[in-house]
């Protein structure tokens, strides 16, 4: 085997992705002079979010409650509270997207409601990953076959494939954050971005004796 020709290649592919997910965050938010009624209505404005939510039916595929916060706000001088503040996030996951930016905006006309996203990703099992692998093995065969026959030779067999990785881009931000402010809710038209994948492996093969005359 130590005298039989080899040829050692790379095989890579790249490939750009409709997205499968977009994820955005809804914060309600509440502050008063009392505790308690920062507390109360900041149950309320989470409730009508979490309506809304419900609302949207099977577009939206999941929601977690990632952060409450209720803090006193005091005087520099000293500790003397003179208000309260509370505000609960939620991130919100959806594979509608067609029904994504009413849904953004119906939330976002919601008193003391911040929105903020969407990030666009795949799912951790898509497709699209598996077949970025296969282009990458297609690429490294079609180019050992190129070397080989470039050297009047031809592919005899595999000795070694290894996955050098498969890099897909972190989940990427459209430029869409806003809180109600009063009068109309704004209009909004959301593009999915497509979402970069990419695939390579190291590959060895075998090729029969080079006609080098």
């Amino acid at each position: 085997m130590a005298n039989v020709p080899v040829v050692a290649v790379r095989g890579e592919a790249y490939r750009e992705v409709a997205p499968e997910l977009a994820r955005f965050t809804v914060t309600a938010s509440a502050r008063d002079r009392d505790r308690e009624t920062t507390l109360t209505r900041l149950a309320e404005r989470a409730a009508a979010v979490r309506v809304l939510l419900d609302s949207a039916g099977p577009a939206v595929e999941r929601r977690e409650t990632g952060q409450l916060r209720v803090w006193p706000e005091t005087k520099r001088s000293g500790e003397r509270v003179v208000a309260y503040h509370g505000s609960v996030t939620t991130t919100v996951t959806v594979v509608d997207f067609t029904a994504l930016g009413e849904l953004m905006l119906r939330l976002a006309d919601q008193d003391q409601v911040e929105v903020a996203g969407p990030w666009w990703s795949l799912r951790p099992d898509s497709p699209a990953y598996r077949e970025a692998r296969h282009a990458a093995i297609a690429d490294a065969v079609a180019r050992a076959r190129e070397y080989a026959e470039a050297l009047g030779a031809r592919v005899t067999a595999l000795l070694e494939l290894a996955d050098t990785g498969l890099a897909a881009a972190p989940p990427m931000l459209a430029k869409a954050a806003f809180a109600r402010a009063g009068g109309a809710a704004p209009e909004l038209e959301l593009d999915p971005q497509p979402q970069p994948v990419q695939a390579s492996v190291e590959a060895r093969f075998t090729i029969s004796e080079p006609v080098l005359g």
